[in-house]
């Protein structure tokens, strides 16, 4: 062959397989895009999306609005609350001490918060509080804490009190129940030990050495360039968020980030800048129910591939906003998505484009009924509606939504349309029949009606279905039933 065509050709070669894998990317972006997009026109998401290949970003947009009353739309470097995903920074703060010697992972909580009660504090570690099982009671399940506790301000010491002398609900280390209040411990904790602030210790241990200077705790007065606001839909539309003070959520769900800021912290994972490789190794490893130390640590299958695949992901969701970062350390894979309008079906969303990722056929987005639904109850007899509920059930293109269903029925509660709201709760019972939430929901829908009888027997089913609902155990006392055995 003649040597410049035999130079053309090795060219050509070298030119495609440069091009290719940038020529992929491009076609697994736009997919994402047209995904996204699509819930987006569903009013399913309103946020921002990153998503990396093989450590590199791959994808990254935002959708929506970030302030709707002003017009102004979410950005990548929008910033958003991030709920419980504060949990695995806290996770590392706690390990970064235990490696520096300042504490010990099966140190009892007594050994460093020497007030708090010792009946309970000297049997709970701190590897109970970062895998939820040291049984004691979650603030956030007590009765009206969102209406009576959630926008006043405490300090971490006045707030442990609100719970540190609670009976514990079971033995430390014998069960998982998810809790917020381990992780504001470890949050007190953490300033105990190290005699500054959390957001100071969380600055400097994390947030600097990663260069995230959009990520912070976040605080109501501060000036904040490119926060979002937060909503929840209501009546067809959106309102405001209810007013949240953020010394609540503390060291288990106070944070707000970027999306582009948690790619820094989903590269910074991978080195030794943070935490030595025996220490990751102790902090990913999964307890009780996937569990390990402030991540959910699992296998899933992925469409038609042989092997499963390795997850370590987290979840948040705080009033207004609902967020998700999910890792896939084998090929270097990330997705984050954050969403500033509530109950968005993040993990749908995210299993489809982890689909994408892997060439697997997506799932097209399924339509809420919520807005239908509210509509039909609303305006036509109970018969007709329940007629229509079965039939978006049986249509794959509908979503047919637990929490969607269950906040439309609140919804109807605030506005005063309480016989509206019991078909509501009603439907999703009939819907989801293994779900204690939604017979504790109509249990108190029937309990402001005052059909007495009727909220005892949903209560009770839902603990039967749930042990662990501290709200329908007091719910049961209040009603003159105890553990659900009349007095």
């Amino acid at each position: 062959m003649n040597l410049s065509i035999l130079l053309r050709s090795a060219g050509l070669f070298i030119m495609l397989c440069v091009l290719a894998p940038s020529l992929l990317a491009q076609n697994k972006a736009a997919k994402i895009d047209a995904l996204v997009s699509q819930y987006l026109a569903n009013r399913q998401f309103n946020g921002a999306v990153l998503v990396a290949e093989k450590g590199q970003v791959i994808f990254k947009k935002g959708y929506g609005m970030a302030n709707i009353e002003w017009g102004i739309a979410n950005t990548p470097d929008t910033k958003f609350r991030l709920g419980s995903i504060t949990k695995q920074f806290t996770a590392m703060l706690i390990m970064q001490l235990a490696e520096q010697g300042k504490l010990k992972i099966d140190g009892k909580i007594t050994d460093y918060l020497p007030d708090y009660p010792k009946a309970t504090g000297d049997k709970i570690t701190i590897h109970h509080l970062l895998t939820h099982t040291s049984g004691v009671p979650s603030y956030t399940g007590f009765p009206k804490f969102f209406e009576e506790d959630s926008r006043d301000p405490y300090t971490p010491e006045a707030f442990t009190k609100k719970f540190a002398s609670l009976p514990l609900e079971f033995e430390p280390g014998s069960k998982f129940a998810y809790n917020n209040s381990g992780y504001f411990l470890l949050g007190v904790i953490i300033e105990k030990v190290t005699g500054k602030p959390y957001a100071e210790v969380l600055k400097e241990n994390i947030l600097t050495p990663l260069k995230m200077t959009d990520t912070g705790y976040d605080l109501a007065s501060p000036l904040l360039a490119k926060r979002a606001a937060g909503y929840e839909k209501r009546n067809g539309g959106y309102v405001n968020a209810p007013y949240l003070d953020m010394s609540i959520p503390y060291a288990a769900g106070s944070m707000y980030s970027t999306v582009e800021n948690l790619y820094l912290w989903d590269q910074g994972l991978y080195g030794d800048k943070l935490l030595s490789a025996k220490s990751k190794a102790i902090m990913f490893t999964p307890f009780l129910s996937h569990y390990a130390y402030g991540w959910g640590v699992g296998k899933t299958n992925v469409g038609q591939l042989k092997d499963s695949l390795l997850v370590i992901e987290h979840g948040g969701g705080i009033n207004g906003f609902n967020t998700v970062i999910s890792r896939m350390p084998k090929d270097r894979q990330l997705i984050v998505l954050l969403n500033n309008t509530g109950s968005a079906p993040l993990d749908a969303i995210k299993m489809n484009i982890v689909n994408i990722l892997y060439d697997q056929p997506v799932a097209p987005p399924k339509k809420p009924i919520t807005d239908l639904l509210r509509q039909s109850v609303m305006s036509e007899p109970v018969a007709k509606t329940q007629q229509k509920f079965n039939a978006w059930r049986a249509d794959k293109t509908y979503s047919v939504n637990e929490n969607e269903i269950n906040s439309l029925g609140y919804e109807l509660m605030r506005d005063g349309k309480l016989t509206e709201a019991l078909v509501i709760f009603d439907l999703n019972v009939e819907a989801f029949p293994a779900s204690y939430n939604v017979y504790d929901s109509r249990g108190e829908a029937h309990m402001v009606a005052g059909n007495k009888s009727m909220a005892i027997q949903n209560y009770k089913k839902s603990v039967e279905l749930n042990p662990q609902n501290a709200n329908g155990f007091a719910k049961l006392k209040e009603l003159g039933e105890i553990a659900g055995v009349p007095k």
